[in-house]
């Protein structure tokens, strides 16, 4: 091992300590499905329902949260803040800035649609890296606390405005940085997470600060380990939409005189539908096609309409999660083309963003007098990231030719449509259409419930195609053998968090104390890191790792 690589290891392992999550719950594997692997391989429909065991976990959770003070207190806050003229935003990061997005996103169009013009721009969102990091993740952002908070002051809060702040494990760390800089600036401030709060306040000094503080209200969303060991895209951001959706919805239902809906049961009846067996036989087969024409080097284009963005959120979070090969932008010849992508099939790249947001693009344009201002550190001032408005459209998510993207004979296109809703594409010969809530389709689902006139969110509709493609996307990487019993042996190690779930899984999997997968992990890295060329796909640290320690026992 290079000193470097040694000293890169044993600074972790004396100075990261708060980044050692291993106690967190939602860093820990799930007994209910510890299975997982074994299941998928012997019957996909059989993987699909230990994945679904561990969604019901996240109805306890609702029926609890739901009804309790801090629950009402969000609602009436919300309620305060929007009639008398404040800002609403919604902060997160990763899969949680991704909702923060969706959820602003969410209530713009329902405003347009019911020509509620007063409230119409009252509803925003803070993601860490900005909107670029919806399409692809922004490396080591989460681990600055001040970026979150730079983000807050470009946002312009002050008194009267409410900061909704969402970190699935409670202690991200630009996250923590926005909800101490509104709260500064004399915001409201309420905080949704997914592990005990008190395990949070006892272990985490940056946790411990804002949940102590009496400026901030805690909901406290905790619903257990994740199906796939840390992998918060699932079960915690699921419960975090159903929570902060469902505050947000009821609000805009009083302001238009319709029905609350009764989200708990709603959500019941969903996942009642998701478990049937010709629900689980749809997703199991599409599974197996998706994994089969990856197999046979094909590529997944995803096209849709009004739930774009939903699919941009799972799409998005694969990279990281599975080490697949991020969206590749327009110009780029080097990079290798993403296993799936998404596009508009009647609007161009700018009009897609335009339909997608109701607003123009917030991306960050920082240089790097912005990074030393902020202590961003060496790595970022001296090659700052390119995440800005003019980098994101370069990415061709419109109705713009991508030929490439269907010129081998395994390349497909598929529909995503929901209930009555009817997409026409024919830039592609392959198509398939995957149908939620409808009978129709190469793929369907038709038992799907599908929200009514008292839901101008279309709350429970998102959640639904949230559950599928989660579920669709773990199943896949499982049965491609991406996943090692219920851990995701292929996770990208981006940031410091990251870093320690890959130290925890190597000490699991290969049976050794921490500090020495510690060092086992930094070694392989840099040897990774030195045989792979610019534009070839790097291999997983992880199971490289795993598969020199079994050679050399």
């Amino acid at each position: 091992m290079s000193v470097d690589y040694l000293s890169r290891a044993r600074d972790f392992l004396l100075h990261e300590q708060q980044f050692h999550l291993g106690f967190l719950p939602t860093e820990q594997a799930n007994p209910l499905s510890a299975s997982l692997e074994e299941d998928y391989l012997r019957d996909p429909a059989a993987g699909v329902r230990t994945l679904q065991r561990v969604d019901r976990e996240v109805l306890k959770m609702a029926e609890r949260v739901l009804a309790s003070e801090q629950f009402r207190g969000l609602q009436q806050a919300l309620t305060i803040t929007l009639e008398q003229g404040g800002k609403v935003v919604f902060s997160g990061c990763g899969a949680t800035g991704r909702l923060s997005i969706l959820l602003e996103s969410m209530w713009r169009r329902a405003c347009r649609k019911y020509h509620c013009d007063k409230y119409a721009n009252s509803v925003f969102s803070i993601m860490t890296g900005g909107d670029y990091a919806l399409v692809k993740s922004v490396e080591s952002f989460e681990d600055f606390q001040r970026f979150g908070a730079e983000q807050v002051v470009e946002m312009g809060m002050q008194a009267g405005d409410l900061l909704i702040a969402i970190t699935e494990g409670g202690e991200t760390s630009s996250v923590l940085g926005t909800v101490r800089e509104a709260i500064s600036r004399g915001a409201q401030a309420f905080i949704l997470f997914n592990n005990p709060a008190e395990l949070l306040v006892e272990h985490l000094e940056r946790s411990r600060t804002v949940i102590r503080d009496p400026r901030v209200v805690v909901l406290d969303l905790f619903c257990g380990p994740m199906a796939l060991a840390g992998s918060t895209r699932m079960q915690a951001t699921t419960s975090e939409q159903l929570v902060a959706g469902a505050a947000l919805e009821s609000t805009l239902c009083r302001f238009l005189n319709l029905p609350v809906p009764d989200y708990a049961e709603d959500f019941r009846r969903l996942l009642d539908a998701l478990e049937r067996p010709d629900s689980v036989a749809a997703i199991a087969a599409y599974t197996q096609f998706e994994a089969e024409t990856y197999r046979r080097k094909g590529k997944i284009t995803y096209i849709a309409d009004y739930f774009l963005l939903d699919i941009f959120t799972d799409t998005t979070e694969r990279s990281p999660t599975f080490m697949l090969p991020p969206f590749r932008k327009n110009g780029d010849t080097q990079s290798v083309l993403s296993w799936a992508f998404v596009k508009h099939p009647f609007c161009s790249t700018p009009a897609t963003w335009e339909r997608l947001f109701c607003r123009p693009l917030r991306c960050l344009s920082w240089q790097p007098a912005d990074y030393i201002r902020m202590n961003a550190g060496d790595r970022i001032v001296q090659n700052p990231p390119l995440i800005s408005a003019a980098e994101l459209l370069k990415f061709p998510i419109g109705n713009e030719p991508n030929p490439e993207r269907f010129a081998g004979e395994n390349d497909y296109a598929v529909l995503l449509t929901f209930a009555a809703e009817k997409i026409e594409y024919t830039a592609s010969a392959r198509v398939k259409t995957l149908s939620l809530a409808a009978a129709d389709g190469d793929f369907s689902l038709p038992a799907l419930p599908v929200c009514g006139g008292s839901s101008p969110l279309r709350l429970m509709d998102h959640l639904a195609v949230k559950l599928t493609l989660n579920t669709i996307s773990t199943g896949t990487m499982v049965l491609l053998g991406r996943v090692s019993g219920n851990w995701m042996s292929w996770v990208d190690l981006s940031n410091k968090k990251l870093l320690d779930r890959g130290i925890r899984l190597i000490a699991q999997l290969g049976r050794l104390e921490y500090a020495a997968a510690c060092e086992l992990l930094f070694k392989t890295m840099a040897e990774v890191e030195a045989r792979t060329k610019p534009g070839q796909e790097r291999p997983p640290v992880v199971k490289v790792a795993l598969q020199s320690l079994q050679q050399n026992r």
